[in-house]
């Protein structure tokens, strides 16, 4: 793969990541739901940053994720390009693709969305808001699918993952595409080591 095709498959990714997100976030009320199959919903979430809403605690948590993903996505960048200068795997540099992708995604959620978007609590939000919910660098990220495969109810007392119900969902994250992209390139980078990584 070139490394202009490398760089066309990343933006569609962070392309469709951005228009789904920003879709749902002046669209949705914060916490709204879309049920498109029993297993299936279209769930509207903001997390602090992390992959699959997770999230690391107060202000400084959120500075540090945003400050790790600038300082992150130029190096991953730099691995692109001399894995396409060397003629490594396809495999290797579809996976860092992805991953670049992903992370770019999410990246710009944290540093804009803060001073564009207006708060999405009670109301739908607007884009270019004269009264942003935060500031640069504390965007909050946008989920939205949300897969509740099966729930299993009555679980013992021993069980270690139910909730105040006795119960548990399989499986419970909310998530994005820019999520999607950063695990399925590392799943390539596991599933297909070998082939990620052998001799050019």
């Amino acid at each position: 793969m070139s490394i202009k095709k490398a760089y066309i498959f990343i933006f569609l990714i962070i392309l469709i990541d951005q228009i789904t997100k920003v879709y749902v976030k002046t669209n949705f009320y914060l916490g709204e739901e879309v049920q498109v199959f029993e297993w299936f919903k279209i769930y509207f979430v903001e997390n602090q940053g992390m992959a699959w809403g997770l999230e690391l605690p107060g202000d400084y948590g959120k500075l540090i994720l945003t400050l790790f993903r600038m300082i992150v996505s130029p190096i991953i960048m730099w691995w692109l390009w001399d894995s396409i200068q060397k003629k490594q795997s396809k495999y290797l540099i579809v996976a860092i693709c992805l991953i670049i992708a992903g992370a770019v995604g999410n990246l710009i959620d944290s540093i804009f969305y803060g001073v564009i978007f207006n708060e999405s609590g009670a109301q739908v939000a607007t884009i270019f808001s004269n009264e942003p919910y935060g500031k640069l660098l504390y965007g909050d990220v946008v989920d939205m699918f949300y897969f509740p495969i099966y729930k299993f109810e009555d679980l013992p007392n021993w069980f270690p993952f139910k909730d105040r119900n006795n119960s548990f969902t399989f499986f419970n994250a909310v998530f994005n595409i820019a999520d999607v992209a950063i695990s399925t390139g590392f799943g390539i980078l596991i599933v297909f080591n070998k082939r990620c990584f052998k001799d050019a």
